[in-house]
Protein backbone atom coordinates (compact mmCIF):
# COMPACT_ATOMS: atom_id res chain seq x y z
CA UNK A 1 0.00 0.00 0.00
CA UNK A 2 1.67 3.26 -1.11
CA UNK A 3 0.40 6.92 0.36
CA UNK A 4 0.67 10.30 -0.90
CA UNK A 5 -0.33 13.29 1.63
CA UNK A 6 -0.90 16.82 1.10
CA UNK A 7 -2.16 18.75 3.61
CA UNK A 8 -3.17 22.49 2.88
CA UNK A 9 -5.46 22.77 5.92
CA UNK A 10 -6.91 20.87 9.71
CA UNK A 11 -9.78 19.67 7.31
CA UNK A 12 -8.37 16.30 5.64
CA UNK A 13 -10.28 13.62 2.67
CA UNK A 14 -8.90 10.50 2.45
CA UNK A 15 -9.32 9.01 -1.07
CA UNK A 16 -8.73 5.26 -1.34
CA UNK A 17 -7.93 3.43 -4.96
CA UNK A 18 -8.81 0.03 -4.40
CA UNK A 19 -6.92 -2.60 -5.91
CA UNK A 20 -5.11 -0.62 -8.85
CA UNK A 21 -3.16 -3.82 -9.18
CA UNK A 22 -6.88 -5.63 -10.52
CA UNK A 23 -8.59 -2.94 -11.55
CA UNK A 24 -7.10 -0.24 -13.20
CA UNK A 25 -7.38 -1.22 -17.05
CA UNK A 26 -8.87 1.67 -18.34
CA UNK A 27 -7.04 4.67 -17.07
CA UNK A 28 -9.76 5.05 -14.37
CA UNK A 29 -7.23 6.02 -11.74
CA UNK A 30 -8.28 9.30 -13.43
CA UNK A 31 -11.21 9.95 -10.63
CA UNK A 32 -8.34 9.78 -8.25
CA UNK A 33 -6.53 12.65 -9.67
CA UNK A 34 -9.44 14.70 -10.31
CA UNK A 35 -11.19 14.42 -6.89
CA UNK A 36 -7.48 15.19 -5.23
CA UNK A 37 -7.13 18.16 -7.23
CA UNK A 38 -10.22 19.70 -7.00
CA UNK A 39 -10.02 19.30 -3.06
CA UNK A 40 -6.90 20.58 -2.98
CA UNK A 41 -8.21 23.72 -5.26
CA UNK A 42 -10.34 24.34 -2.29
CA UNK A 43 -7.71 23.94 0.72
CA UNK A 44 -8.34 20.61 1.71
CA UNK A 45 -5.33 18.46 2.42
CA UNK A 46 -5.71 15.35 0.60
CA UNK A 47 -4.42 11.91 1.32
CA UNK A 48 -4.72 9.59 -2.01
CA UNK A 49 -4.42 5.91 -0.42
CA UNK A 50 -4.09 3.04 -3.16
CA UNK A 51 -4.25 -0.60 -1.97
CA UNK A 52 -2.92 -3.57 -3.57
CA UNK A 53 -5.58 -7.00 -3.95
CA UNK A 54 -2.89 -8.58 -1.04
CA UNK A 55 -3.54 -5.43 1.47
CA UNK A 56 -6.56 -5.10 3.94
CA UNK A 57 -8.26 -2.57 2.99
CA UNK A 58 -8.41 0.65 5.27
CA UNK A 59 -12.37 1.33 6.75
CA UNK A 60 -11.52 4.93 7.42
CA UNK A 61 -11.78 6.45 3.93
CA UNK A 62 -14.02 9.37 3.03
CA UNK A 63 -14.08 8.22 -1.04
CA UNK A 64 -13.40 4.60 -1.80
CA UNK A 65 -12.78 4.07 -6.12
CA UNK A 66 -12.93 0.89 -7.75
CA UNK A 67 -12.20 1.06 -11.76
CA UNK A 68 -12.53 -0.84 -14.72
CA UNK A 69 -11.01 -4.32 -15.70
CA UNK A 70 -11.20 -7.60 -17.12
CA UNK A 71 -12.89 -10.45 -16.02
CA UNK A 72 -10.59 -12.61 -14.30
CA UNK A 73 -9.49 -10.05 -11.93
CA UNK A 74 -13.11 -8.40 -11.68
CA UNK A 75 -14.02 -11.76 -10.19
CA UNK A 76 -10.44 -11.83 -8.08
CA UNK A 77 -11.61 -8.16 -6.74
CA UNK A 78 -15.28 -9.26 -5.51
CA UNK A 79 -13.99 -12.30 -3.56
CA UNK A 80 -11.38 -10.38 -1.75
CA UNK A 81 -13.54 -7.43 -1.00
CA UNK A 82 -16.15 -9.71 0.16
CA UNK A 83 -13.39 -11.39 2.27
CA UNK A 84 -11.68 -8.35 3.65
CA UNK A 85 -15.97 -6.67 4.53
CA UNK A 86 -13.79 -3.30 5.10
CA UNK A 87 -15.68 -1.97 2.07
CA UNK A 88 -18.80 -2.92 3.92
CA UNK A 89 -18.37 -1.46 7.25
CA UNK A 90 -17.17 1.76 5.24
CA UNK A 91 -20.70 2.19 3.27
CA UNK A 92 -21.88 1.61 6.69
CA UNK A 93 -20.20 4.21 8.88
CA UNK A 94 -21.46 6.71 5.34
CA UNK A 95 -18.69 6.63 2.96
CA UNK A 96 -18.71 7.38 -0.57
CA UNK A 97 -18.24 4.85 -2.95
CA UNK A 98 -17.53 6.10 -7.12
CA UNK A 99 -17.12 2.67 -9.36
CA UNK A 100 -16.78 2.48 -12.88
CA UNK A 101 -17.40 -0.52 -15.40
CA UNK A 102 -16.16 -3.89 -13.88
CA UNK A 103 -16.21 -2.12 -10.60
CA UNK A 104 -19.78 -1.01 -10.80
CA UNK A 105 -20.93 -4.25 -11.75
CA UNK A 106 -19.46 -6.20 -8.50
CA UNK A 107 -21.26 -3.63 -6.17
CA UNK A 108 -24.64 -5.28 -7.12
CA UNK A 109 -26.22 -8.57 -6.47
CA UNK A 110 -24.20 -10.72 -9.34
CA UNK A 111 -21.88 -10.34 -12.56
CA UNK A 112 -20.87 -12.52 -15.19
CA UNK A 113 -16.94 -13.39 -15.98
CA UNK A 114 -16.09 -15.56 -18.50
CA UNK A 115 -19.74 -17.06 -18.59
CA UNK A 116 -19.67 -17.88 -15.06
CA UNK A 117 -21.74 -16.00 -12.29
CA UNK A 118 -20.33 -14.56 -9.57
CA UNK A 119 -21.35 -12.79 -6.51
CA UNK A 120 -21.21 -9.13 -6.01
CA UNK A 121 -21.19 -7.30 -3.19
CA UNK A 122 -24.82 -6.32 -2.64
CA UNK A 123 -23.70 -2.50 -2.34
CA UNK A 124 -26.37 -1.77 -5.14
CA UNK A 125 -29.34 -3.24 -5.90
CA UNK A 126 -28.51 -4.05 -9.15
CA UNK A 127 -27.50 -7.42 -11.18
CA UNK A 128 -25.25 -7.94 -14.55
CA UNK A 129 -25.34 -10.37 -17.45
CA UNK A 130 -24.10 -10.72 -20.30
CA UNK A 131 -25.41 -8.84 -23.26
CA UNK A 132 -26.21 -9.40 -27.21
CA UNK A 133 -22.80 -7.51 -28.37
CA UNK A 134 -20.26 -5.23 -26.96
CA UNK A 135 -21.09 -1.95 -26.03
CA UNK A 136 -17.91 0.57 -27.28
CA UNK A 137 -17.85 4.11 -28.16
CA UNK A 138 -19.08 7.73 -26.91
CA UNK A 139 -22.11 7.61 -23.86
CA UNK A 140 -24.21 10.35 -23.05
CA UNK A 141 -27.53 10.59 -21.01
CA UNK A 142 -29.35 13.34 -19.01
CA UNK A 143 -28.69 12.34 -15.01
CA UNK A 144 -31.19 11.74 -12.62
CA UNK A 145 -32.86 15.50 -11.69
CA UNK A 146 -32.09 14.76 -7.79
CA UNK A 147 -28.55 14.70 -8.29
CA UNK A 148 -28.93 18.38 -9.79
CA UNK A 149 -25.67 17.70 -12.41
CA UNK A 150 -25.44 18.62 -16.34
CA UNK A 151 -25.70 15.92 -18.84
CA UNK A 152 -23.38 12.62 -18.45
CA UNK A 153 -20.90 12.33 -20.66
CA UNK A 154 -17.46 9.45 -21.10
CA UNK A 155 -16.75 6.23 -23.01
CA UNK A 156 -17.99 3.01 -22.95
CA UNK A 157 -16.33 -0.66 -23.26
CA UNK A 158 -18.11 -3.65 -21.73
CA UNK A 159 -20.03 -6.41 -22.65
CA UNK A 160 -22.26 -7.16 -19.18
CA UNK A 161 -26.03 -5.25 -19.85
CA UNK A 162 -27.03 -3.83 -16.00
CA UNK A 163 -30.66 -4.71 -14.63
CA UNK A 164 -31.93 -1.86 -11.88
CA UNK A 165 -34.35 -3.56 -8.92
CA UNK A 166 -36.14 -0.95 -6.58
CA UNK A 167 -33.65 0.22 -4.29
CA UNK A 168 -31.61 1.33 -7.13
CA UNK A 169 -32.19 4.99 -9.21
CA UNK A 170 -30.87 4.95 -12.42
CA UNK A 171 -27.65 7.68 -12.33
CA UNK A 172 -28.89 8.57 -15.86
CA UNK A 173 -31.25 8.11 -19.05
CA UNK A 174 -29.35 7.50 -21.50
CA UNK A 175 -29.07 9.41 -24.95
CA UNK A 176 -25.90 8.61 -27.21
CA UNK A 177 -24.51 4.42 -25.93
CA UNK A 178 -26.17 1.60 -24.16
CA UNK A 179 -24.86 2.39 -20.69
CA UNK A 180 -27.04 -0.52 -18.58
CA UNK A 181 -29.67 -1.50 -21.28
CA UNK A 182 -29.58 1.56 -23.96
CA UNK A 183 -32.03 3.11 -21.82
CA UNK A 184 -30.59 3.91 -18.57
CA UNK A 185 -27.14 4.46 -17.66
CA UNK A 186 -25.37 3.53 -13.93
CA UNK A 187 -26.87 3.57 -10.88
CA UNK A 188 -27.23 5.03 -7.23
CA UNK A 189 -28.22 5.01 -4.01
CA UNK A 190 -26.93 7.20 -0.72
CA UNK A 191 -23.66 7.62 -1.29
CA UNK A 192 -22.82 4.69 -3.65
CA UNK A 193 -22.67 5.59 -7.15
CA UNK A 194 -21.85 3.33 -10.52
CA UNK A 195 -21.18 4.01 -14.08
CA UNK A 196 -20.00 2.93 -16.99
CA UNK A 197 -18.46 5.87 -17.91
CA UNK A 198 -14.73 6.14 -18.70
CA UNK A 199 -12.93 8.62 -19.92
CA UNK A 200 -11.73 9.55 -17.27
CA UNK A 201 -15.70 9.75 -15.79
CA UNK A 202 -15.14 12.75 -13.56
CA UNK A 203 -12.96 14.57 -15.79
CA UNK A 204 -15.44 14.38 -18.51
CA UNK A 205 -17.72 15.31 -15.68
CA UNK A 206 -16.15 17.63 -13.15
CA UNK A 207 -19.80 18.32 -11.59
CA UNK A 208 -19.98 14.68 -10.79
CA UNK A 209 -16.76 14.90 -8.90
CA UNK A 210 -18.13 17.66 -6.65
CA UNK A 211 -21.13 16.10 -6.11
CA UNK A 212 -19.19 13.03 -4.83
CA UNK A 213 -17.02 15.46 -2.63
CA UNK A 214 -20.21 17.64 -1.47
CA UNK A 215 -21.04 13.52 0.01
CA UNK A 216 -17.86 13.39 1.64
CA UNK A 217 -17.42 16.73 3.36
CA UNK A 218 -21.20 17.77 4.16
CA UNK A 219 -19.68 21.38 2.43
CA UNK A 220 -20.85 22.58 -0.93
CA UNK A 221 -17.62 22.79 -2.69
CA UNK A 222 -16.27 26.70 -3.89
CA UNK A 223 -16.38 27.74 -7.57
CA UNK A 224 -13.12 26.87 -9.34
CA UNK A 225 -11.86 27.66 -12.61
CA UNK A 226 -13.41 25.28 -15.08
CA UNK A 227 -12.71 26.39 -18.06
CA UNK A 228 -10.40 23.36 -19.65
CA UNK A 229 -12.81 20.94 -18.36
CA UNK A 230 -15.78 22.61 -19.60
CA UNK A 231 -14.09 22.91 -23.32
CA UNK A 232 -13.37 19.44 -22.99
CA UNK A 233 -17.14 18.37 -22.52
CA UNK A 234 -18.23 20.76 -24.66
CA UNK A 235 -16.15 18.92 -27.67
CA UNK A 236 -17.18 15.59 -26.69
CA UNK A 237 -20.83 16.59 -26.69
CA UNK A 238 -21.25 18.51 -29.63
CA UNK A 239 -18.92 15.58 -31.27
CA UNK A 240 -21.97 13.13 -30.49
CA UNK A 241 -25.04 15.12 -30.85
CA UNK A 242 -23.35 16.50 -34.59
CA UNK A 243 -23.73 12.68 -35.52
Amino acid sequence: MSTESTPTTESHLRLVWIYPDLLSTYGDRGNLLILARRAALRGLGVECVEVRSDSVLPEQGDIYLLGGGEDGPQAMAAQRLAADGGLHRAVVRGAVVFAVCAGYQLLGESFFAKGVQYAGLNLLDIRSDRGPSRAVGELAGEVNSALGIPTLTGFENHGGRTHLGPQAHPLAKVSVGVGNDGTTEGAWRGRVLGTYSHGPALARNPALADLLLLWATGITPAPIDDTWPERLRRERLTAVTSR
